[in-house]
Parts: structure tokens; sequence; C-alpha cells
């Protein structure tokens, strides 16, 4: 058997038949890409919106949040690692788009207004997201994407009609930190701006200290977004020591306060979280 490219992302993984890519979540069987994680369900809960974090979406709602395994990015910081660093092998529930969408209309009585597709990167699997969005849609409810934004057009596309809202992380706004993490800036860029166009749009930034704690990166970044919709919002949130980076210390408050005002001379509405 030949080997065959994933599409998906911006690595752009050959796979030898039988072999996962970088994301472990896609595999080549028999000369096609497939799947591993469709269906497959390894963590939900039922969650205040502003967890996602989303703060200028439906304030006060609740989102049915789901998750798989895998992700294409390698985040020494990450908090999910169990799920996002996972394979096949990872123990998981299965459950259909019909069944996931039924369980988030029996919600409703609860506050819930959707779904969520967060916890691992839900776009290395992006065929159960849009299976799944169909069917909310189809009750009337909202979709909600947490993603790192790194799929590629072709793929976005395919979401952009679907998706009511999305969180995305912007890690930062050098290329050195982004290469650091296993991504591409530009591309994190282009599907911001994409995504700005189509539906609600809020902003993760993670401040790392001494990695991405600049206050020239943060007029930089905070300059950018402007720049595609100065509305925005924008969450500068707390570091705190995870996986690789366990010798690393909390962001300080007061790091965090700076940058939030230096965003804010850009941006409408900058959120300081974690504190």
């Amino acid at each position: 058997m030949s080997s065959v490219v994933c599409p998906v992302c911006f690595h752009h993984c050959r796979l030898e038949e039988g072999k996962a890519g970088l994301c472990r979540a896609r595999k080549n069987a028999g000369g096609r890409v497939v799947s591993l994680n469709y269906g497959r369900v390894t963590s939900a809960a039922l969650d205040p919106i502003e967890k996602k974090p989303l703060a200028r979406f439906y304030p006060g709602s609740m989102i049915l949040s789901v998750g798989s395994f895998g992700c294409n990015l390698n985040c020494p910081f990450c908090q999910n690692y169990e799920i996002a660093g996972a394979g096949e092998d990872f123990p998981s529930e299965s459950v259909t788009p019909r069944r996931l969408a039924e369980l988030a209309e029996g919600l409703k009585t609860r506050g819930n207004i959707g779904l969520a597709y967060t916890y691992n990167e839900p776009l290395v699997g992006w065929e159960f997201v849009r299976d799944c969005a169909i069917e909310i849609r189809a009750r009337g409810m909202k979709n909600v994407l947490v993603t790192n934004g790194t799929a590629e057009p072709e793929i976005q596309r395919e979401l952009l009609p679907l998706i009511d809202a999305y969180n995305i992380d912007l890690k930062g706004f050098t290329e050195e930190w982004y290469k650091k993490l296993g991504g591409d800036l530009e591309t994190v860029k282009r599907f911001i701006a994409a995504a700005a166009g189509a539906a609600h749009v809020e902003l993760t930034t993670l401040i790392v200290p001494g990695e991405n704690d600049g206050e020239d990166e943060m007029r930089e970044l905070s300059s950018w977004v402007a720049s595609v919709d100065r509305k925005i919002p924008l969450h500068v949130t707390r570091f705190f020591p995870r996986r690789l980076m366990t010798g690393k210390p909390p962001t300080p408050k007061e790091t965090l306060f700076r940058l939030a005002e230096i965003a804010r001379e850009k941006l409408e509405t900058v959120i300081v979280g974690n504190v």
C-alpha cells in the first residue's frame, strides 16, 4: 500500500499503511485517511458557558461539553494532556451524533443551550464535529468550538456554516513560540480571521513567564486582533505549572494585569482569567 498525506492540518503528515499521524487521531487505512476518534467520547460535562471561556455569548447559560482524544500540537504546559496526548487505546465511550444531540436536548431544563467541542483538539476529528453540529442545529441549539485554530481552510469551510461561537487559542504572537509548541502562527491567524467573519469569536492567550509575556508582543497581538475586529474579546489567562513545565512558577498576577491594560489600548473587551 502507498502512503497518503493527511489534509486536515498544516503538518500534512505522510502516513504509511496502518500508521497514525502526529495527532494520534487519524491514520492510513487502505489508502484513505480515516478518523480514529469518531464517536469516541473521553470526557463530558455540563459546564457554565463562561468556562469555555466565552464571556459575551449567552452569559449565564450552560453547555454540554464533550471531548475525545488527540491533538496536533505538543504544548509543554497542556492541562488536558492525558487525553490530548492519547491515541486509540485510550478508554472512551462510543456515542452517535444523534444520541449526543438527544442528550444535549434533554439538558435544556438545566439551562443547556447546545454542545461544545473541547478538552482535546476537536478538529483532528472534525467529521464528528460536523455530524454532531448538524444534529444540534436541527434541534435549534448552539454549537461551540474550542480549538487551537490549526485546521486547514478546506476543513474550516466545512464547519463555518454550523458553528455559532468559537474560543480560539492564540498562544502568542511569535513564530518562535509557536514552533516550540509544534504550531504555526500564520495558520492560526488565518483561521481566526475566517471564523470572525462567520460567527461569534473570543480568543484566549495563556501567558507563560519568560516565553510570551513581553509587552511588545502583546502590543503586536492586540493590534492584529483589532485589525480583524476590535470587538473580539481577548482572555488573558494565568499559567500554572503543568506537564513538562512543573519547574516554572505561575504567572505573576501583576504581569497579567499589565498585559491586559496594554491589550485594552486596542481592544474593547479584555478579560483577565485564572487569578
